[in-house]
């Protein structure tokens, strides 16, 4: 981080701006917007008179017709300099530098102390982005999106609130209490209901909010709360709006092993981790002392994210805990999240279903309990789409059982390794070599095989491998691989 975002007050102080381009005319609208006595220096008095034309009436503007003078830098908080002529621009960054003034010359990153970042202003909630003036499309293209998140009544309900913040410290003592109180109220508050209410109203909603909480707290009905979440295939994109509002609202967040570190960079930096992962060969915890675990912190009072990657219902174990949290009387509230099968066939192009090869798709998982096997027959077959789970450590023994059970070594495949992330790689190849396939690429998990003509239709197969028509059995090159 090159720069420090701040916000700088601006009450009773003093802001030059110097230029009367049109960038120097947006820059004025913004400064505008603030408490800041304005100082616009412009050409000459006949930009002084169209200045005055169009920014008539305002008291805490003053425009004169002159070039930026040392004299002027006294008392002066921000110096801006958007006159478009190089040498005029580079005159204001020295005189604003030796007189110890911040200063910032539109579109001149090396003649600039700060930048101005894009601004989604919903007053006092005010969201600054900044690219260090690298890239401000990037930035102006951001606030866009962050606009549209935010309703124009949330700066109301920001600043009620904020006026409650003394009252509610003496009616809830406690952090966490006070911390449940603010999630509460802007989960269950419409910004827009806040139109046309008075003061009154509004606070006594806030105080009969802060009374049930102490209630709740006296009576030790605060048991917390367990979400299921899932993290899906690894993109932190691909992340649910409810995922990611449960990470910034939990106390406590139990993470696998597969999910990224770019989901748990969205959580509260102030939650407990836990690491609650297993790999092969390494069971970490164990399921039940995950689900002690879970129990123990929701007896506590605390909101506990069980974060998975995926979809918590896939392969995600997700019924065994919602089962030991039964037996606690502990409820459970389910975010779901995007399979790992969805954001492959995404990424590859892979149609899970398609009229010429598959209506219908089967989940399976490639690691079961230890005594338990597979009925290949029942899950393999004509017109479908298999999609193997963890299937990279028995890859012989899936592809010997398929073949077994009647399926054809020359069905295609595809194994999608780490998919969705910046490192994916997709491997392309048929049944009989799928062993050999993950072994001389020293394939890793996580990864996904699909098994299924539909391989055919990923958006890199190699068209020397397919045959004249696509339907008909393809025609194979030795093993190869592709890396996104």
């Amino acid at each position: 981080m090159d720069s420090l975002p701040i916000f700088f007050k601006l009450h009773g102080r003093r802001v030059i701006l110097v230029g009367d381009s049109d960038a120097a005319r947006a820059k004025l609208r913004l400064l505008l917007k603030t408490p800041a006595a304005i100082l616009w220096l412009v050409a000459d008095e006949n930009a002084v008179k169209a200045a005055r034309q169009d920014f008539s009436g305002l008291p805490a503007l003053t425009i004169l017709g002159r070039p930026l003078q040392s004299a002027d830098l006294a008392h002066t908080a921000l110096v801006y300099g958007a006159t478009g002529v190089e040498a005029d621009d580079r005159r204001i960054a020295a005189l604003a530098r030796a007189a110890n003034v911040p200063v910032n010359i539109v579109d001149r990153p090396d003649l600039c102390d700060f930048t101005t970042p894009a601004i989604v202003d919903r007053s006092p909630l005010v969201v600054a982005i900044g690219t260090g003036g690298a890239a401000p499309v990037f930035g102006r293209r951001l606030r866009a999106m962050i606009e549209q998140l935010l309703p124009q009544g949330i700066g109301t309900l920001v600043a009620r609130a904020g006026a409650f913040r003394g009252r509610l410290a003496d009616l809830l003592p406690g952090q966490s209490a006070r911390r449940r109180f603010w999630d509460r109220l802007f989960d269950t508050t419409n910004p827009q209901s806040l139109v046309g209410l008075d003061d009154d109203s509004f606070t006594h909603h806030l105080e009969k909010l802060a009374q049930d909480a102490r209630t709740a707290d006296k009576q030790g009905t605060t048991d917390g709360l367990v979400q299921l979440v899932g993290a899906g295939p690894g993109d932190p994109e691909l992340l649910t709006l409810k995922a990611q509002r449960a990470l910034q609202q939990a106390d406590v967040i139990l993470y696998d092993a597969l999910v990224s570190p770019a989901i748990l960079d969205l959580a509260r930096r102030d939650a407990d981790f836990h690491y609650v992962g297993k790999r092969q060969g390494d069971h970490g915890r164990g399921q039940e002392a995950i689900h002690d675990l879970m129990v123990r912190h929701v007896r506590a009072g605390r909101r506990v994210v069980r974060l998975k990657s995926g979809d918590p219902m896939v392969f995600g174990r997700a019924g065994e805990e919602i089962n030991a949290l039964r037996k606690h009387k502990i409820a459970v509230d389910l975010i779901p999240g995007i399979t790992a099968l969805s954001g492959c066939a995404a990424t590859s192009e892979i149609p899970l279903t398609h009229r010429d090869h598959a209506s219908a798709v089967t989940l399976v998982t490639g690691h079961v309990r230890a005594g338990s096997t597979l009925d290949w027959r029942a899950l393999a077959g004509p017109d479908r789409t298999v999609a193997v789970y963890m299937g990279i450590n028995t890859a012989q023994d899936i592809s010997d059982a398929l073949i077994a059970d009647g399926v054809s070594p020359d069905l295609p495949l595809a194994i999608i390794e780490n998919g969705t992330r910046p490192e994916e790689r997709r491997l392309y190849g048929h049944l009989g070599d799928l062993a050999g396939l993950v072994a001389r690429n020293q394939v890793k998990s996580p990864a996904l095989i699909v098994i299924g003509t539909v391989a055919l239709l990923a958006k890199d197969w190699p068209q020397n491998a397919l045959s004249p028509g696509l339907g008909e059995a393809p025609i194979f090159s030795p093993a190869f691989s592709l890396v996104s």
